[in-house]
């Protein structure tokens, strides 16, 4: 299954509603310290009715608690204290890391994809076409793009046999 991830920090039905069965949502809200518990459950209810999968970002107890259907640790995060809690049968956990060093933690984290990023978006963690396909290769981790990735794009992934994607833009 080629599954498609999508980012969202708040709930916006109409953009959930535009989403196919292969999308992936993941309720990314940093601005808030403490996840707001009722949204996430408003947004999980709202998946559900869609059969849209949820994600919740750098909260994986909470994800457990709430019985979302994974959960999603990014970059900055290099905690290992999720490897002692006990997970659902098809609960996935996914990572994003933008160097070597953050694969290499990725893989001791025990995710089941990583996000590498960033392949078009031409920000800080810049890696274009070239460096994607080297660090791709550094790891036996199944890989997801992440970072701008558009309509006018997109069909550059099968350079790269890369089929499962990630971003905000895209779905919007």
């Amino acid at each position: 299954m080629i599954n498609k991830y999508y980012f969202i920090s708040k709930l916006d039905t109409n953009s959930i509603d535009k989403q196919d069965k292969q999308t992936i949502i993941i309720f990314r809200n940093y601005s808030k310290i403490n996840q707001n518990e009722s949204l996430i459950l408003k947004i999980k209810k709202y998946c559900k009715k869609k059969s849209i999968k949820l994600y919740l970002s750098n909260n994986i107890r909470l994800a457990i608690k709430l019985d979302l259907d994974g959960a999603y640790i990014p970059a900055f995060n290099t905690s290992l204290k999720h490897l002692s809690y006990s997970f659902k049968k098809n609960f996935q956990i996914i990572g994003s890391a933008h160097n070597l060093n953050e694969i290499r933690i990725k893989e001791s984290q025990k995710v089941n994809k990583i996000l590498i990023s960033s392949l078009f978006k031409k920000n800080k963690n810049f890696l274009g076409i070239n460096k994607f396909k080297l660090l791709s290769k550094l790891t036996k981790k199944k890989v997801v793009v992440l970072g701008g990735i558009s309509n006018k794009n997109i069909k550059k992934l099968a350079l790269l046999k890369q089929s499962e994607f990630a971003g905000i833009s895209f779905f919007e």
